[in-house]
């Protein structure tokens, strides 16, 4: 019955966040994480051969990517830290926006560049460790480029609005209803208060046969937060988004008809039915997003079968086999949702 919404943390600014964050320990602790992970496909010697280059002059600053700090000459631009900015976002602190965000990341870069011209100053790129990880990130990051390309032949604006006509066909009709209801809380294993909760709910029932406002008494009395505001008003829903005792008196009510109290796992309730409608086929627009990740999704998929089948693929005899992952311990799987009003 509750619609629980996470709250937002406070947005602070760059002169506070200042105050209270220490950004050089959160940078080493992010650079620590993120060495040899996310961050190593950015090294120069990604694509080329490991071999230190000597430093660099400074580059120009143009208008639109100016140089923003070089470190032995070699430069920073503003285009690296929007570049680092959009890899590193999951790992960065959500307290840190704006300008304070950049001038984070751009610290970032700074050790990030001072720290791998140290490495090749000691030719740690020799060792056969560092070669093995840095051609698996080499391939790692060919395979995420033919996915990507892959992904964006795949979204274009025929096949989005083909996605979507063929799925509107696809789509049975559904009754859903709009309903209002007072909620009065009760513990499931508490017959007192369940015997409380149920005298409130008959005590509204007779007020309401007396002519008394629905709305107006759910405003005053529901238990159900959420529904103080809006009289109780639950909006549209389909009969699998609601418990079952309480979705199976909804639907049999008609526009206008109220319930006598409903027991379910969070209380009593009394039930208004409002509307009665088919539950209208979402617009293009309003689905657009969920097509593009199915088609997306789709593709990716698809260009690693169509890949893989291509390969001349041989297993030798010290390969796991397929009984292996048969016999591992299966995961726990996780508790199925309840939908609640």
């Amino acid at each position: 019955m509750t619609r629980h919404f996470p709250l937002a943390a406070p947005k602070a600014s760059a002169r506070a966040v200042a105050g209270r964050v220490s950004a050089g320990p959160l940078r080493a602790g992010l650079l620590a994480a993120l060495i040899g992970t996310a961050l190593l496909p950015a090294l120069p010697a990604l694509a080329q051969d490991a071999a230190p280059k000597p430093a660099a002059p400074a580059a120009a600053a143009t208008q639109d990517d100016p140089v923003l700090a070089t470190v032995n000459g070699q430069p920073i631009r503003r285009s690296d830290v929007t570049a680092a900015a959009a890899e590193l976002a999951p790992n960065l602190p959500q307290q840190i926006q704006g300008a304070a965000r950049d001038e984070y990341v751009l610290g970032f870069l700074i050790d990030l560049n001072a720290m791998a011209q140290a490495a090749e100053a000691q030719k740690l790129y020799e060792t056969e460790e560092f070669k093995r990880e840095m051609d698996f990130i080499r391939k790692r990051v060919l395979m995420q480029a033919i996915l990507t390309k892959a992904t964006k032949d795949a979204l274009t604006d025929a096949a989005l609005k083909q996605t979507y006509e063929e799925a509107v066909k696809q789509q049975k009709p559904e009754k859903e209803v709009r309903a209002r209801h007072i909620l009065f809380r009760a513990d499931p294993n508490n017959k007192e208060a369940q015997a409380a909760a149920e005298k409130k709910a008959q005590d509204v029932e007779a007020q309401l046969k007396k002519g008394a406002d629905f709305a107006k008494l759910a405003s005053e009395l529901t238990e159900d937060p959420s529904g103080k505001d809006d009289g109780g008003d639950l909006g549209f829903f389909t009969k699998e988004q609601m418990v079952p005792e309480f979705a199976e008196v909804a639907f049999e009510l008609k526009p206008g008809e109220v319930s006598k109290p409903v027991k379910t796992q969070f209380g009593w309730h009394v039930i208004k039915l409002e509307e009665v409608r088919e539950r209208p086929v979402p617009t293009f627009d309003e689905v657009k997003p969920q097509i593009e990740q199915f088609l997306a999704q789709k593709a990716q998929a698809d260009a690693v079968q169509k890949t893989r089948e291509a390969a001349k693929v041989e297993k030798t005899e010290a390969a796991p086999k397929p009984g292996d992952l048969i016999n591992a311990p299966a995961a726990k799987p996780a508790a199925p949702a309840t939908p609640t009003p």
